[in-house]
């Protein structure tokens, strides 16, 4: 067993975690090096380690359904831009998609992203841009009918520009949006990240036009030095 130097073992309760320090090294910027540093001492990056999420986003989702208990046994879910596909781990679990709950309905987890994603036990994942004209027809196609719940956490390619990021988030949620429009079930769900930055309103707008209810959350799991929030729609209209 280790000791310190004084001669006490360093396995006991009650130790603090040391934070890990990275060295800049040569031809790494330092905003690499402290993102790097910063996911080295992030609690839910371990947790995910752990617990076998593919990201810390899933705990994202896992605290929003905790909030508004959208994920049931028996939904039909479909995750836009699923990569890597921790959302679609956290869905799985929580629709019962693999059966694991005996007496509970059994559901569908639909993943689509523009690249290949590594298979996640219980889900179908697809490659297709859900931006394409008969996008919606191919989701429904292979769900089977229409969806429970639409979600998303993507994010456009950062330009360095916040405004410029901002604005370019805020057009991917409304397409996205309006994709939930032609397959959601009456009654379902819609779950994206937004950008905090001013242009919000529009979006506001129009949901609270579909929905029944509209909520803007930010998850614990959010860094809080981050703009992200996510806008949580709920009863679908139809």
């Amino acid at each position: 067993m280790a000791k310190t130097p004084s001669g006490k073992n360093n396995s006991g309760r009650g130790q603090r975690d040391l934070k890990v320090k990275v060295k800049t090294a040569r031809g790494r910027k330092l905003s690499s090096t402290r993102w790097l540093e910063r996911q080295l001492n992030d609690p839910y990056v371990k947790r995910a380690q752990a617990e076998g999420y593919r990201g810390r986003a899933a705990y994202k989702i896992l605290e929003l359904d905790d909030k508004f208990r959208f994920l049931v046994p028996g939904a039909r879910v479909v995750d836009l831009g699923c990569a890597p596909g921790g959302w679609c781990q956290v869905a799985v679990k929580r629709v019962n998609a693999l059966g694991e709950k005996s007496g509970k309905r059994i559901g569908t987890v639909l993943g689509v992203d523009l690249q290949e994603v590594e298979p996640v036990a219980g889900a179908k994942t697809h490659v297709l841009d859900f931006m394409e004209d008969d996008a919606d027809q191919k989701v429904k196609d292979w769900l089977g009918g229409k969806a429970d719940v639409v979600m998303s956490d993507m994010a456009a390619a950062s330009s360095g520009h916040k405004q410029t990021d901002h604005l370019r988030i805020m057009a991917l949620c409304e397409t996205a949006a309006y994709f939930a429009f032609d397959v959601l079930e009456e009654g379902g769900t819609f779950v994206a990240k937004v950008l905090a930055g001013g242009a919000e309103g529009d979006l506001q707008k129009l949901l609270k036009q579909k929905f029944e209810k509209v909520a803007n959350v930010k998850p614990p799991a959010s860094r809080s030095d981050s703009s992200e929030k996510f806008v949580v729609a709920t009863g679908f209209r139809g």
